[in-house]
């Protein structure tokens, strides 16, 4: 059976060394990075985002980042169709595709394939939105638990964004959003994935980069996450509802703005969602007992990481 070519998955939570992990393969390997981030593809967002620098960007190809404007809205579908066409364009230059991120969704998107489900409605969403907002999101997870308790099992009853795509598919199918997913197919991809995931030996002091990585996003230049996060408000036509305001430190940035809360609140809401944001990411890799683990606190690891691919590619050490 002839072999399938080769991707690299470098995974693992929020400031755990991913970008800098790419670079390193990319400096002694032919390669190019597709961002597997639901935030970097928005333009105008890099702060609070951690963005790669351009320098960065100019030293090897960068895919996915500065692709949508923060109105727009993008799909694990649209990731799957994009990252498809882009590793097999990556092979054909000679090139190895390195997929690089966070947003675990898209990961799984890609490897598993497409679930069954209807797409978005509009004026179910509103509905729902407005519902939220009388009764809350607690109750709104209740409603949840008695139509479909194995979906609302796995989510927090906070977890506003994708308690609210449940109902909604619910209200679009009259099908629980568990029964549809346990009907999907699986789909084979055309290429295998080497999976790399960086994590924390130690989760405290990934707890400490996450915190002084926000304060450094508050003090960048140009009035930093807070002065981004303005330049967007000034728009006009962008608001909380919004996937990419959605974005953690982006949605406490705005709360901020509109005076709902001080400063030193800020930073500690922001830094609380991070760390959440990495105990969700880390949940998912545990998921993945086919990953193979590096652990992110080590002084190496970007060495380590190198080393794995160049065995998985069969190059010289």
């Amino acid at each position: 059976m002839q072999k399938k070519p080769l991707a690299i998955a470098i995974m693992g939570p929020t400031a755990s060394g991913k970008t800098a992990a790419a670079l390193e393969i990319a400096r002694h390997m032919p390669a190019e990075i597709i961002s597997v981030d639901s935030a970097l593809v928005y333009r105008g967002m890099d702060i609070g985002t951690a963005k790669p620098s351009l320098a960065e960007r100019a030293s090897v190809p960068h895919h996915l980042i500065d692709i949508l404007d923060p109105a727009d809205a993008y799909s694990a579908m649209q990731f799957r169709q994009d990252a498809l066409r882009l590793v097999e364009d990556i092979r054909e230059r000679g090139k190895l595709p390195l997929l690089v991120g966070g947003t675990m969704l898209y990961f799984k998107a890609l490897r598993d394939g497409l679930d069954a489900l209807p797409q978005a409605d509009a004026e179910v969403r509103a509905r729902l939105d407005a519902e939220a907002a009388r009764i809350g999101m607690p109750a709104m997870h209740a409603r949840l638990a008695t139509r479909d308790p194995e979906t609302a099992a796995r989510l927090k009853p906070n977890d506003s964004q994708r308690i609210q795509r449940a109902l909604e598919i619910l209200e679009l199918t009259g099908q629980p959003m568990s029964q549809l997913l346990a009907r999907t197919p699986k789909t084979e991809l055309p290429f295998d994935i080497f999976p790399l995931s960086l994590e924390p030996s130690d989760r405290s002091v990934l707890h400490e980069r996450i915190a002084q990585r926000f304060d450094a996003m508050l003090q960048g230049e140009n009035g930093g996450l807070l002065g981004e996060v303005k330049a967007l408000r000034a728009r006009g036509d962008l608001h909380p509802g919004l996937p990419s305001i959605r974005c953690v430190g982006y949605r406490q940035a705005w709360e901020y703005l509109d005076g709902t809360c001080d400063l030193p609140t800020l930073r500690e809401k922001g830094i609380a969602a991070t760390r959440q944001l990495a105990k969700r990411q880390l949940t998912w890799l545990r998921s993945m007992p086919e990953r193979i683990v590096v652990d992110c606190l080590a002084p190496d690891a970007t060495a380590i990481v190198l080393n794995h691919v160049r065995i998985a590619c069969g190059s010289p050490q």
